[in-house]
C-alpha cells in the first residue's frame, strides 16, 4: 500500500490568541483555507487549518516549561510548507517581515536539490518554519 503523504501535524503553542491569527494569515495564501475545531484528548480545543493534502493543528500548551523551544532536543526540528511558486515564497517573506517575524535566511536558492527556493523563519514561539518551492521538473 502506497502512502499519500502526511495527513496532519499538530503544533503546541504558548498562546492560541497570538498564534491563531499568525498561522491563519501565514497559511491562507498557501491554500490552507478551511479552519475547523475538534476537542483534544484533554478537552482542549484544536484548531485545524486544512489544505489540499494535509492539515496543521494548533493547540495551546497545558504544560509550561519556562524554557524556549529547542529544535535540537527531541521533537520537531522544523516544518516546511510547500509553495506553488517562487513568487509566493517571496510574497510570504515580505508578509513575515511586515509582521516582525524573525527570518533565519532567505528567500534564496539552496543546494538541497535543483531549484530549491525557500525562506526559513520562526513562529511566535520560536518554532522553525520554512516555505519552499521546488519546481516539479527538478524534484
Amino acid at each position: 500500500m502506497q502512502s499519500t503523504g502526511v495527513h496532519h501535524v499538530d503544533l503546541v503553542v504558548s498562546s492560541i490568541d497570538r498564534s491563531l491569527p499568525f498561522y491563519r494569515d501565514l497559511l491562507g495564501p498557501l491554500g490552507y483555507h478551511r479552519i475547523g475545531e475538534v476537542e483534544g484528548e484533554r478537552g482542549e480545543t484544536i484548531y485545524y487549518f486544512s489544505g489540499a493534502g494535509a492539515s496543521v493543528g494548533l493547540r495551546e500548551a497545558q504544560t509550561r516549561s519556562g524554557e524556549p523551544y529547542d529544535r535540537y532536543g527531541v521533537g520537531l526540528h522544523h516544518l516546511a510548507f510547500e509553495a506553488p511558486s517562487r513568487g509566493v515564497v517571496d510574497e510570504r517573506a515580505l508578509w513575515l517581515r511586515s509582521q516582525g517575524a524573525e527570518i533565519e535566511s532567505g528567500p534564496q536558492e539552496y543546494a538541497y536539490s535543483l531549484g530549491y527556493y525557500a525562506v526559513f523563519f520562526y513562529d511566535p514561539d520560536g518554532l522553525k518554519l520554512e516555505i519552499v518551492h521546488v519546481p516539479r521538473h527538478a524534484a
